[in-house]
């Protein structure tokens, strides 16, 4: 069910009757992107730092309000989205509300605790710079979404991390937390009506002005293709496209097309052609990242440095045959059968289920369910599917390898 504070804060709730344990958080419409140009890894450093100290509590006691009963208080930060979250034995659902609420009305970020996270979160920097398997996405997107406020890393520069003060943070929590900008998740098993009294009691108080957006859509991408020697043992490689954001009605077709060329299970289709068949690559992987505005679906592998042309050439041929020919109907609806039972298996993380009911509602100001995807990908036809290979392979294709 949703709901709404008298300040126009939205609140999703899911009944739990019989769980022991309870989720609650906040999902902020607001990330990287949203930063101002001077201020990049701000979002992330709020993320940090949001923790470090209200008017009535220090870092200590907000560390210790979760975790003395057993419980997390957490967040993470991207593109798009922040969100805070705890989960803890389910029967003092108060604890997070009033810990929540309490971060984000009063948060100080006192200037000797964001010293000393300063120095965590550009540690955090350079060891993922260490990792060319990780900061090669980075990379990607930096090149791919080249002139828009999306090219740069979450995290920042250790230059621009530096800059960050005091006033920077809780201007960006000002114009950013906002009620209208904000969504809340609770799943637990006490009465709803008992919960909105607390949300209403800890958040009805926010009342910061929502500031106009200023996303501005990412200009098309030529394409590139860019080889980068590290001097490494290995090279990752990624290869993908600019595509269409998340409302777009296509994206249904790309899940089944992500899933069945590069999805998170060994008979994918390129770990078959890659890695069982001819044995190139110790991982191969394709996803889609979706955005307001933008996306981007990649195809990432791991190989030795004198097999990456080979494993280009198997990647862009699959890709061509999803897009020259329409699939068997049996191949089609084998598909569409596994993608939507992994939907429902991951339906059990009932932690992951719960954020994202908040996440449905500030990009979609509504709450859609398993059911519902189930439903629309069920929809889907095998000329859609075609479609939408046919797209993927006509847009520019972007390539960066790391060795």
């Amino acid at each position: 069910m949703i709901y709404s504070l008298s300040n126009g804060l939205r609140v999703a709730i899911e009944s739990t009757p019989g769980s022991k344990v309870s989720y609650i958080g906040v999902a902020v419409n607001a990330g990287s992107r949203d930063e101002p140009d001077h201020s990049q890894g701000l979002a992330h450093f709020v993320e940090h730092t949001i923790f470090k100290g209200t008017s009535s509590r220090k870092s200590w006691h907000i560390s210790n309000r979760m975790e003395s009963i057993g419980g997390e208080l957490n967040a993470y930060t991207s593109k798009e989205e922040t969100l805070i979250y705890t989960n803890a034995p389910a029967g003092q659902p108060q604890r997070a509300i009033e810990l929540l609420g309490d971060i984000i009305a009063n948060s100080r970020f006192p200037e000797r605790e964001l010293e000393k996270e300063r120095e965590v979160v550009i540690d955090e920097i350079n060891s993922y710079l260490d990792s060319p398997a990780d900061s090669i996405f980075d990379e990607f997107e930096e090149l791919a979404y080249a002139g828009s406020d999306l090219a740069h890393n979450i995290l920042g520069s250790p230059d621009s991390v530096r800059s960050l003060t005091s006033a920077d943070c809780r201007a960006f929590l000002d114009h950013k937390y906002t009620p209208h900008n904000m969504a809340i998740y609770v799943a637990d098993p006490w009465d709803p009506d008992k919960i909105i009294r607390l949300l209403e009691k800890y958040f009805g108080c926010l009342h910061f002005p929502t500031s106009a957006s200023a996303r501005i859509a990412p200009p098309p991408s030529p394409g590139f293709d860019k080889i980068i020697d590290r001097k490494g043992h290995q090279a990752h490689t990624i290869v993908g496209r600019r595509i269409f954001g998340r409302n777009d009605p296509r994206r249904f077709p790309l899940f089944l097309l992500n899933n069945y060329l590069g999805g998170p299970c060994m008979n994918s289709r390129l770990n078959q052609e890659l890695r069982e068949k001819r044995g190139l690559v110790y991982t191969v992987d394709s996803n889609v990242a979706l955005l307001s505005d933008a996306g981007l679906m990649q195809i990432y592998f791991g190989c030795d440095i004198d097999d990456v042309a080979k494993c280009l050439k198997v990647v862009d041929r699959e890709l061509t045959a999803l897009a020259e020919s329409t699939l068997s109907q049996r191949s089609f609806d084998a598909i569409v059968s596994q993608y939507c039972g992994q939907l429902l298996v991951s339906s059990d993380n009932r932690e992951n289920m719960a954020m994202a009911m908040a996440k449905s509602i500030i990009y979609y100001d509504e709450i859609r369910g398993i059911e519902q995807t189930t439903e629309r990908l069920r929809s889907v036809t095998r000329e859609d599917l075609r479609n939408v290979a046919e797209f993927i392979v006509s847009s520019p294709r972007c390539r960066l390898t790391i060795h």
